[in-house]
């Protein structure tokens, strides 16, 4: 029987060359992508939040991992006390997981405009 795959968008410290990218070794890379444009991207310093409700396209990377990676990455987030891991729309129209913060939690941080972490 074939385990499980889940889609998850990641757009910070979980993409390639970032600190968190070791929880997604071994595990299919379907490739860059954006969200479409419905974000915020927030720079909290050490790493991105996500926020919906705003005008901007979030460029990230798209991986398939199975259930026990995904709870990896709901713990390293702090889902669901901190960040809230739900279904997004990529600009493509595909469905993919990720971690979103509320607009409460970001009050008064700086704005990511490009929407991608890695030009910050």
């Amino acid at each position: 029987m074939e385990e499980r795959r889940v889609k998850v968008f990641v757009y910070g410290t979980l993409r390639a060359g970032e600190a968190n990218h070791d929880l997604l070794h071994g595990h299919e890379h379907l490739g860059t992508t954006m969200t479409e444009s419905a974000f915020e991207l927030v720079d909290l310093g050490a790493y991105p939040a996500m926020v919906p409700g705003g005008g901007t396209a979030v460029v990230g990377e798209l991986y398939a991992v199975d259930v026990a990676t995904l709870t990896a990455l709901d713990y390293l987030e702090g889902h669901p006390e901190f960040y809230r891991r739900v279904p997004i729309r990529l600009a493509t129209g595909d469905v993919a997981h990720a971690y979103l913060l509320p607009a409460s939690e970001v009050r008064g941080k700086p704005r990511i405009s490009s929407g991608d972490w890695t030009a910050r």
